[in-house]
């Protein structure tokens, strides 16, 4: 296949002007500098390549001169689709001021589009950004006048309405590995990540442009094992070596071994974070981690609940994920963020995206910056400053849950935690609760239409989302509510009784989240509504081990059953439910029984598909036993069924 190691220069020499090209990179991770730097060095020297269109997925770049930044000149782009603009400010001053045609799509679509564009696809359909301002019906995407060329269209389908994302071609990918042998073949060992890079390969191979990698060294011909291999060489075309200051690990970080998962490192080590008003938020959103859930954890405020989790003993009973591909483990922040330690897996980022767009998430952990009466939410433009949404419209539209976390206040507060109540020293000059958010990154009319529960966690107060808007659900201790709260609101909240928020925020010492969480006692897991006649029996998270656990449950709900006194209808909820091999038939007994004698109509649900099949085994014996997925479905069947 002959030597594929070429010069920079004449790597970059294959790009023609007007050409296409999309880059590889999350922040400072796998961001192929040395290429970007080339690219860089060309224009300036000779004016060409000119009037490029960019394609990128997430942010790359560090806010200052790196990454995409080293294409921010006149001339050099004509137009750009990307997912994150908050760290190229030199490229998003050429959109803002309108000197390009400028697109800010979602995260995972771009990823997505690289992989149907390499499938010869025409685009992707999915209903992530309905009613966001990707929606065309709002702004389409694009971030100025310049730009006219709708990229996205409301399609309507049997499912209902989605968004029609259009692919395009790709002449040029700018890749980046760790090792190359000369055929081109790249692995990608010491990389923190690997993204896109097979993707975009593919996309640009197959319509018929050139594959250009940094790598970091080059190894002998056929010496790559095929299962290190990630980018075959009959895809790539150029590879460059790159300096090792254009190829560090992150921004923040030349090379650790715990991001590529060469080591696995003590969770001991992990500093804790001071009680200031950070740790006051993100220790109320920890709150909210549900036992054996997958969450994300957004960049900024939200990376302090990973801290939170490993301070409180709950990394084991929950799997933290990223959008760049991190499964499991303990995610970076700053410009490490996209890294992550003792990871359990790294996915590609259209993978991941797969199961975020599905609905693989139990929760979502986001920043916000505005929010409307609506429940809005606004994290990617503001006035001239613009941010980009990244992966947040796909994660926060698709999660089961979303909470978003900021301070109340914006630009120069203060807050302090004494005696247990938060103090504030200073209040901040912007306000976030707006009447109008800037724009639309999350439609809280949407999330209410559908029924997925939001939470808005500050440090003073917390509010949930209702179809009637924002209702103030919780305040700190030391906070007056009209002084403080509603005194610096746009609009009027839904204020009925809201509770303290709990003491153990503000106090020194660990909260005890992890007892709290995974043991429920048997009783509080039993609720019975006699209005609708309804057993409500909560039992996840449950672990079934023996005949005693057994006869524990019959025992209590058979006692709550006898003090009803009359049949009843149960729901079940066997989200992340564990029954051991030994008391499956035990159980399953007793659960006959227990409807023979005391039910009416039984309806259960668990969230995981293997529970259902196993539930669905374990009643095999039974007429018809109702498994559905999520509670909503599991009411719904019994509301409709006649006595």
């Amino acid at each position: 296949m002959g030597n594929k190691v070429v010069s920079l220069e004449d790597a970059i020499a294959t790009i023609q002007d007007s050409d296409t090209i999309c880059t590889s990179g999350f922040v400072g991770i796998g961001t192929p500098d040395e290429l970007l730097s080339g690219l860089e060095a060309r224009f300036l020297q000779t004016g060409s390549p000119r009037n490029l269109t960019l394609v990128f997925a997430a942010g790359q770049g560090d806010g200052k001169d790196r990454g995409l930044n080293k294409l921010g000149h006149d001339g050099l782009l004509k137009r750009v689709i990307g997912g994150h603009w908050g760290l190229i400010p030199k490229v998003s001053r050429l959109a803002v001021e309108g000197k390009i045609e400028a697109y800010n799509l979602p995260q995972g679509c771009i990823s997505h589009l690289f992989r149907a564009i390499a499938a010869g696809m025409p685009g992707i359909l999915t209903p992530v950004g309905l009613e966001t301002f990707v929606d065309p019906r709002l702004e389409g995407g694009r971030i100025n006048a310049a730009t006219s060329e709708d990229l996205v269209e409301v399609t309507q389908t049997h499912a209902g309405e989605m968004l029609f994302y259009k692919a395009f071609p790709i002449n040029v990918a700018l890749i980046r590995g760790t090792t190359a042998d000369p055929s081109g073949s790249i692995s990608m060992e010491r990389e923190a990540l690997t993204l896109d890079n097979l993707a975009m390969a593919m996309a640009a191979r197959n319509c018929g442009g050139i594959v250009i990698a940094q790598v970091e060294r080059i190894a002998r011909q056929g010496s790559l094992h095929s299962r290190q291999v990630k980018i075959p060489g009959a895809l790539v075309d150029c590879v460059v070596v790159a300096s090792q200051e254009n190829h560090r690990q992150t921004y923040a970080t030349d090379y650790s071994p715990a991001f590529s998962g060469e080591i696995s490192v003590p969770l001991e080590s992990v500093s804790r974070m001071p009680l200031d008003v950070r740790k006051i938020i993100a220790r109320r959103c920890a709150f909210e981690l549900p036992p054996n859930g997958v969450i994300n954890l957004g960049i900024g405020m939200p990376e302090g609940v990973a801290a939170v989790a490993a301070e409180e003993g709950l990394l084991d009973y929950i799997t933290l994920t990223a959008e760049p591909g991190v499964v499991g483990g303990l995610p970076a922040s700053g410009l490490n963020f996209g890294a992550a330690t003792n990871t359990v897996a790294i996915l590609d980022q259209n993978q991941q995206f797969d199961f975020y767009d599905g609905g693989g998430l139990d929760v979502a952990f986001l920043g916000m910056a505005e929010c409307d009466s609506r429940g809005n939410v606004n994290v990617s433009r503001f006035g001239t400053r613009l941010a980009g949404a990244g992966g947040f419209i796909n994660i926060s539209q698709s999660a089961r849950r979303a909470v978003f976390a900021g301070t109340f206040t914006a630009g120069g507060f203060d807050g302090d935690i004494a005696n247990g109540a938060l103090a504030i020293r200073q209040e901040g000059r912007a306000r976030k609760f707006m009447e109008k958010v800037q724009q639309v990154t999350f439609s809280g009319s949407r999330a209410a239409k559908l029924r997925q529960p939001v939470l808005f966690v500050t440090e003073r107060c917390v509010f949930r989302l209702s179809d009637r808007g924002l209702v103030l659900s919780e305040i700190a201790p030391g906070v007056d509510l009209e002084r403080d709260i509603l005194a610096l609101m746009e609009f009027r909240p839904i204020v009925e009784q809201p509770v303290l928020m709990d003491p153990r925020i503000f106090s020194e010492d660990p909260m005890g989240l992890k007892s709290q969480l995974l043991d429920i006692e048997l009783k509080d897991r039993v609720f019975y509504d006699p209005e609708q006649n309804i057993l409500f029996l909560n039992f996840e998270n449950l672990h079934v081990r023996r005949e005693a656990d057994v006869l524990a449950i019959r025992y209590e709900v058979e006692a709550r059953c006898r003090e009803i006194g009359r049949r009843v209808d149960v729901i079940v909820n066997y989200g992340s439910f564990r029954i051991d091999d030994d008391a499956v038939d035990e159980y399953a007994e007793m659960a006959r029984n227990m409807e023979a004698k005391y039910y009416a109509r039984i309806s259960r649900y668990a969230t995981g598909a293997f529970m259902r099949m196993k539930l669905g085994r374990m009643f095999v014996r039974e007429l018809a036993p109702h498994i559905f997925e999520t509670k909503e479905e599991a009411h719904d069947f019994m509301c409709r069924r006649s006595p």
